[in-house]
């Protein structure tokens, strides 16, 4: 298998002057999903966590709706990059099928290419009540998961998404080149450990986009944190899926711009 980072030799510039040297640098890799015999899309991704990476793409792109769906997962390297072959069960595969007639008969591309509008923009579910965090505990999280991104400590390049529970701390963390293979991967480790999604946060790095939110949606998160600024369809995204959405979340605080009502009003002080 393809390991997820390499070294690379490099020449670093500074003003003191040109050093030969290494650097050790994330892996990408083509990763093709198949079910069926039949390919549906391939993804630039670091070469890891591959069968989450299998279960949470199917589950967020609402391919299937359960693990036991999938009745069959076979990952095969080759020289072009890495395929991942699943087997769907009936009537799963008989719906994935005719989506893909339906759009390749109003736009003129399967899914491989380019989806219709309505396809890109459909309405999130709508997520659980899920449980109140208090500021401390929205802290503790972000306190907890830079440590344990070690893929980025290797090569400063990648991103993370991870899970973080009250008395259980971080429990999930994935890491990938693209945001949304992290938080795909890191959906698929939920559910495979059956682990109760509105009992926790989520967590992710960069920017917060609409599909993520989608994407959150689909897994069950009740609480989105980022690190930087969401996109405004993002939020309107967030609002209609009644998922609390946390961003600007840095060492000195963060911002909410939906579902408040998930975060205590508690004003105690934080102490790292």
């Amino acid at each position: 298998m393809v390991l997820p980072v390499t070294r690379v030799a490099r020449s670093a510039w500074r003003p003191q002057g040109i050093t030969d040297g290494e650097r050790v640098i994330p892996e990408e890799t083509a990763v093709a999903f198949a079910y069926n015999g039949c390919f549906h899309a391939v993804m630039m991704a670091t070469p890891q966590d591959l069968e989450d990476f299998a279960l949470g793409f199917s589950l967020t792109e609402r391919i299937i709706c359960a693990q036991e769906e999938i009745g069959r997962l076979e990952i095969i390297e080759g020289d072009g990059g890495i395929e991942l072959r699943m087997g769907l069960s009936e009537p799963v595969a008989s719906t994935l099928n005719e989506r893909k007639r339906h759009l390749a008969s109003t736009t003129g591309y399967a899914l491989r290419g380019i989806a219709p509008l309505a396809e890109a923009l459909r309405p999130p579910p709508r997520v659980a009540d899920g449980q109140i965090f208090t500021p401390a505990e929205i802290m503790r999280a972000l306190e907890t998961f830079g440590p344990h991104q070690e893929l980025n400590r290797q090569t400063r390049a990648v991103h993370a998404a991870g899970f973080w529970e009250p008395g259980a701390g971080l429990i999930v963390v994935r890491e990938d080149v693209g945001r949304h293979n992290a938080l795909d991967k890191l959906g698929g480790a939920l559910v495979c450990d059956r682990i109760a999604r509105q009992s926790g946060l989520i967590l992710l790095t960069g920017r917060v986009s609409a599909e993520l939110v989608q994407k959150a949606a689909v897994i069950g998160a009740t609480v989105l944190i980022a690190a930087s600024v969401p996109t405004g369809l993002a939020v309107r995204t967030a609002e209609r899926a009644g998922i609390t959405l946390v961003a600007v979340a840095r060492g000195d605080g963060f911002e909410i711009f939906t579902h408040p009502r998930r975060i205590s009003k508690d004003s105690v002080a934080y102490v790292a």
